[in-house]
């Protein structure tokens, strides 16, 4: 069969019997420390305060360390085993991203958030395919590379080497927002303490930035929860209102633009919830649709609000309940 698969969160389409090692940078690892600027020549905003150095570094090794994973698998059978290494496809993507808008101090939903993901994803997605030719030239391209599209150009190791992946249990593990997706609320109730008594637990970035600018309170906390959200609440600054925009306060079309930023230097999908608010019509699902096509994306996932239970809760006024971090 000469059909594609697609992995079941969509960011991975793939031949019968493929698989694809996937890989996760941690964006907001690589935030300057104490401010420190360093002048960058892109001109885009909060580029000079990012470590692209050590990211290079690390998207280098992290190609090398997908193809290695490769030799190592132990495969179910051989056809996976052959068309597999036949390929030698991965997919190095990103985590942490709505956190490190937030240390840079830009809205999600903004024009300037649109252009730092375009610049990261454009220079990851240059260093991992230039990786990837070194990494041909010490240890053969992948066996399809003569029929591949790469044929005329610098070989090339891997078929694939950029993805971006929900990472919905490693950015748990790692502490950070989850793929390229906004933080879907800044104050949770962990639900199952012992004695039935609300168990708040708010997200650190916003609560060392709100006791540093001045706008803490425990109260702060209880109220962001009843809402869902800052925006429009009075006691918080308008930009940290804008700064710290959740999943819910994102416009549809924003999500569908973040999405289209990132897919434009990514070799396989993106995957990415489009959140919709609980009345959406049909026609709003239409239109996110068409957007996404139109946007260049390869795939799109619509959440519509409340259509399905998960795990995690926002608001009290509006049950708001999550997707289970899967897009």
């Amino acid at each position: 069969a000469n059909g594609l698969v697609v992995h079941n969160c969509g960011e991975q389409p793939l031949y019968p019997n493929e698989a694809c090692n996937l890989g996760s940078v941690n964006l907001a690892r690589f935030v300057l420390p104490n401010g420190e600027r360093r002048p960058d020549a892109s001109g885009v905003e909060g580029t000079d305060r990012i470590d692209w150095e050590r990211l290079e570094r690390t998207v280098r090794l992290a190609i090398r360390f997908l193809d290695d994973v490769i030799n190592v698998n132990p495969y179910p059978d051989r056809w996976i085993d052959r068309s597999v290494k036949a390929n030698r496809r991965v997919g190095l993507g990103v985590m942490g991203w709505a956190d490190l808008l937030i240390s840079l101090e830009i809205p999600y939903d903004s024009e300037a958030a649109l252009r730092l993901a375009d610049e990261t994803m454009r220079r990851i997605n240059t260093w991992a395919h230039d990786e990837s030719c070194n990494l041909a030239e010490e240890r053969g391209p992948f066996p399809t590379w003569p029929q591949s599209i790469y044929r005329h150009g610098r070989p090339q190791r891997n078929a694939t080497v950029t993805t971006i992946a929900p990472t919905g249990t490693i950015s748990i593990i790692a502490g950070c927002s989850s793929g390229i997706e906004p933080l879907f609320a800044l104050v949770f109730d962990r639900r199952g303490s012992l004695d039935g008594e609300l168990n708040l637990e708010v997200n650190p970035q916003f609560f060392e930035i709100a006791k540093r600018e001045g706008f803490w309170t425990e109260d702060l906390a209880r109220r962001v929860y009843e809402r869902g959200t800052v925006r429009g609440l009075d006691g918080v600054p308008e930009k940290w209102q804008r700064v710290f925009g959740t999943a819910h306060d994102i416009a549809p079309d924003w999500h569908v633009r973040m999405q289209a930023a990132w897919q434009k230097h990514v070799d396989n999908a993106v995957s990415k919830t489009i959140n919709l608010p609980h009345d959406a019509t049909v026609e709003d699902v239409e239109r996110a649709y068409r957007l996404a096509y139109q946007a260049g994306c390869m795939g799109i996932t619509v959440y519509r609000d409340g259509s399905k239970e998960g795990v995690l809760h926002v608001g009290t006024s509006g049950s708001q309940p999550a997707p289970a971090g899967e897009a």
